[in-house]
């Protein structure tokens, strides 16, 4: 970790200490409040709960802090996506989408901004700077991409989109302000599905959009307020909660997943392992020049479909899950979930159990299901 981010984590959790009075509470209070109190000229106070919260403000506060740029909230990674676009993008204009990323950002192309004349085109992650990006309002990338774990230059993409007048919005979500800086790199704007690794308890949906552009971040507050996309203050509680231990868990599960990445790539059971912390990963030597840590995600093969769910759901420290990025281990065997992956490729999400253990539980199951 760099010295700024140790900086950053440990002045995180101090961040409302600038402004007690003797006897506030040193934990961020939850306000559940749709109304508040606003005589006369309220400008510049919380008056009701579609415009803002106090709880809302604190989480933005420290994912702020984190990001180095303002952040605007969201009820899911989804809503700040859909977000980002509907602020910036109108009919006629064209984007460009990953081919190989998250599915569902693709299909809220397809299912709602094509019917608004908002065309789109879908381009692989590790060939992302293939046939440049003329003609193109916003291009989105997804780096390291969800499932595959492919990576794309975002220092070189963000100059190539600049240079044609368009905006680069990178998804996030996979390595948090701690693993990688889009920013930064010259990104636009981040978004990010804080329900994942961010709140790191698998307890809540959330989801924030970060920029350093005040017009950008106007245009996504004001679509958030006018279309109602708003976070609930609990949800905002529980994240600003999980914001705290993100340092000490995003190191856990980043560097147990190093660990377990080359046990794997010596399993007979296993082909096709993809971790850009590896040195023979294809993605390795650009992980290394643009990202801080490699994540704490896997992606591999097993010889089938049954083998592949014989060994998620029958191993001891595994949750067969959809999400990932909470204290516990999870996999997913991702063509069941449309992904155009083979039948036995699995994702494997590694949590914060104690790495020996973990391991040995993993190592059990692919001995068991044999090569």
């Amino acid at each position: 970790m760099s010295d700024t981010a140790k900086s950053r984590a440990a002045t995180l959790t101090h961040l409302r200490s600038a402004g007690f009075a003797k006897g506030d509470p040193i934990p961020l209070p939850l306000t559940m409040a749709s109304i508040f109190h606003a005589p006369g000229d309220a400008t510049g106070f919380d008056q009701y709960g579609r415009f803002s919260n106090p709880t809302w403000h604190a989480v933005e506060h420290a994912l702020g802090h984190l990001e180095d740029a303002q952040c605007v909230a969201f009820p899911s990674g989804m809503a700040a996506i859909s977000a980002a676009f509907f602020a910036l993008v109108k009919s006629g204009d064209r984007i460009l989408l990953p081919s190989d990323g998250y599915h569902t950002t693709r299909a809220l192309a397809e299912r709602f901004l094509k019917p608004l004349d908002v065309a789109y085109d879908v381009r692989p992650t590790a060939s992302m700077l293939d046939g440049g990006f003329a003609g193109y309002r916003a291009v989105f990338v997804e780096s390291p991409s969800n499932p595959r774990l492919d990576i794309c230059d975002i220092t070189a993409v963000a100059k190539a989109v600049h240079a044609q007048g368009g905006v680069l919005i990178v998804d996030n979500t996979t390595m948090t302000p701690f693993g990688q800086r889009p920013l930064d790199l010259g990104a636009d704007i981040v978004v990010s599905a804080d329900t994942k690794a961010i709140n790191g308890h698998s307890d809540v949906l959330f989801g924030h959009v970060a920029s350093r552009d005040p017009d950008i971040v106007a245009r996504v507050k004001d679509w958030r307020e006018t279309a109602g996309g708003i976070p609930g203050p609990f949800e905002a509680w529980l994240v600003h909660r999980g914001l705290e231990t993100l340092e000490v868990r995003f190191d856990r599960m980043c560097s147990s997943a190093e660990t377990i990445a080359r046990r794997l790539k010596d399993h007979r059971a296993v082909s096709g392992l993809r971790f850009p912390g590896l040195e023979g990963d294809a993605s390795h030597n650009l992980a290394r020049a643009q990202m801080e840590r490699f994540g704490f995600l896997i992606s591999f093969e097993l010889a089938s479909e049954d083998k592949a769910e014989d060994f998620i759901n029958n191993c001891g420290l595994i949750e067969a899950a959809t999400s990932f990025g909470g204290v516990h281990t999870s996999a997913e065997r991702r063509s069941k979930r449309g992904d155009a992956v083979p039948p036995g490729f699995v994702r494997l999400a590694i949590g914060c159990e104690p790495v020996e253990e973990l391991w040995q539980a993993i190592e059990a199951s692919l001995d068991r299901i044999g090569a």
